[in-house]
């Protein structure tokens, strides 16, 4: 029987809180045939935690971007940097990137731009741009859709959905990343991917976040 190869396709390892226990949690991402752990970047105060876990676990595979809770008003500087960093190296994709609009709507027109920004340099770098987008799933499908010449692929992340939504996604050739909100008693998800199907689903911890039943309150 050939082996089972898993890619946990977002995860944010270098996170300090996992610091305590990253060696464990890698030798059981092992054990459990996580081949590849795809690691998002925040902003600019995570680059350097986040190479140096790719320095020494070469199957941790660094993105890089500008989370939307990171936009404020120095948003540029922080775009500059994201750039900057492309002109250095190849990262695997653009991310996270997207819209939040749960915890703070004073930057939305920002965050719109910073978006579209590294949606550009998904194209340009021909990579994946990962998609955050808490409370704004049909803002960031749009924005998607104005901007999709079948040159742009990319995840929405942490996907949580209606079914016409998670058909529009596939319809846009993008997919749906899926973590451990499917275990949530009260959640819509196992209904919609019943409906839509796998082909266009992929699996992700968003470790230290979201963790899945029975799992989920324990620190």
């Amino acid at each position: 029987m050939s082996k089972i190869s898993i890619i946990d396709t977002h995860c944010h390892i270098y996170s300090t809180e996992l610091a305590d226990h990253f060696t464990e949690i890698m030798d059981r991402s092992a054990e459990a045939s996580v081949d590849y752990v795809l690691m998002p970047n925040v902003d600019g105060t995570t680059i350097d935690a986040m190479l140096e876990v790719e320095k020494k676990y070469p199957n941790c595979l660094s993105m890089m971007g500008l989370h939307p809770c990171s936009v404020n008003g120095e948003y540029r500087q922080a775009l500059q940097e994201v750039e900057k960093w492309f002109v250095q190296r190849k990262f695997v994709g653009v991310g996270e990137t997207g819209i939040d609009l749960y915890w703070d709507k004073t930057w939305i027109e920002e965050q719109k731009i910073s978006f579209d920004f590294q949606i550009a340099l998904a194209k340009e770098h021909q990579i994946p741009v990962i998609i955050h987008s808490r409370d704004s799933l049909e803002i960031t499908i749009a924005m998607i859709r104005e901007r999709q010449d079948g040159n742009l692929k990319g995840i929405f992340h942490c996907f949580t959905g209606t079914e016409d939504q998670a058909k529009e996604i596939m319809d846009l050739n993008f997919y749906m990343g899926i973590g451990g909100v499917v275990t949530y008693k009260n959640a819509d998800l196992p209904g919609v991917l019943s409906k839509t199907g796998p082909s266009n689903v992929v699996l992700e911890t968003d470790a230290p976040y979201l963790p899945p039943v029975p799992h989920r309150v324990k620190k």
